[in-house]
């Protein structure tokens, strides 16, 4: 890459804040992981059913300090998620994961993005962006850098 392409593009730190414009632009903190290829978003009670003949998602958003209603998306597809070595103690390689179109507003712009639902009660922060929406963002990702953006969008 050269540095006049890198030099076009914002850099952002590796975690920064968002809106979900979804759920009444509840601003969260997210991570920005570029070894992850999907987005996750925490959520619990996820269930799967029938809406007029079309697969829909059920969950609870997870976010700390936040108390938000039950959610209903249509289902986009499953998601296989490679899992790390020493999360279970099965041989299971792969965890099925629902995943829906999920609204971010970014620096600005709101973003349709693909997150799969998942517990994130373990991890510090509720949604983890990966690199196909970091793509979408055209953005560049410093490691030693947080909280750049402002989650404001018009």
């Amino acid at each position: 890459m050269s540095s006049s392409f890198a030099a076009q593009k914002p850099i952002y730190g590796i975690y920064e804040k968002v809106k979900l414009v979804e759920f009444d632009n509840v601003v969260v903190r997210a991570k920005f992981d570029t070894g992850a290829l999907t987005t996750s978003l925490g959520a619990t009670n996820i269930h799967i059913f029938d809406k007029d003949g079309v697969d829909w998602v059920r969950f609870t958003p997870q976010i700390e300090g936040v108390t938000l209603p039950e959610m209903e998306s249509p289902l986009v597809r499953h998601s296989n998620i490679k899992r790390r070595s020493g999360d279970t103690s099965d041989d299971v390689l792969h965890t099925v994961r629902p995943v829906i179109m999920l609204d971010i507003c970014f620096d600005g712009k709101i973003y349709s993005v693909e997150a799969n639902l998942t517990d994130r009660s373990r991890f510090n922060y509720p949604l983890l962006v990966g690199k196909t929406a970091l793509q979408e963002f055209n953005i560049l990702i410093d490691p030693k850098l947080k909280y750049q953006s402002k989650p404001d969008c018009k």
